[in-house]
């Protein structure tokens, strides 16, 4: 399941996509369009920074812009960054795979074998879908705006 918080720097990264050509965005712009607790979001907006994908200026004049260009940025990169491993059990996860302590062979493990199967399917959902690439973020942006006018 999706953190409260990986949806809020999913938001914040979507207001920023949406409004990077205002240049540098301040705090509470995200947080009151957006909904989000401002303390919260301060949080997750250094993370996003301490990972690259964010830059900030401070002071009077500053504020938060991507880092990268939006067709850089995937979906599934930022839900990692935030929430840790897309994998449902650690034993299917690429990057941070630990073997089950119950588990006797792996091989033939059909928990594992279907939880695979998940961790792949959600993998190439998220990690294909980038924050100005046709079915991203940044089309779900214009689509509300579609539907809103």
């Amino acid at each position: 399941m999706l953190s409260k918080k990986a949806k809020y720097a999913l938001k914040a990264m979507l207001y920023l996509t949406k409004n990077q050509d205002k240049g540098l965005i301040v705090i509470s712009d995200i947080a009151g369009e957006e909904r989000i607790p401002r303390k919260f979001l301060e949080a997750i907006l250094v993370d996003l920074k301490t990972n690259g994908i964010l830059h900030s200026v401070r002071g009077k004049n500053g504020g938060y812009s991507l880092a990268k260009s939006p067709s850089e940025i995937s979906v599934g990169n930022i839900i990692r960054m935030i929430d840790g491993p897309l994998a449902p059990i650690p034993c299917v996860s690429h990057l941070y795979y630990r073997k089950c302590d119950e588990c006797k062979d792996e091989a033939s493990c059909e928990i594992r074998i279907v939880m695979k199967k998940v961790r792949d399917a959600t993998a190439q959902i998220l990690d294909n879908t980038f924050l100005n690439s046709l079915e991203t973020i940044a089309s779900l942006v214009e689509a509300q705006e579609h539907e809103q006018s």
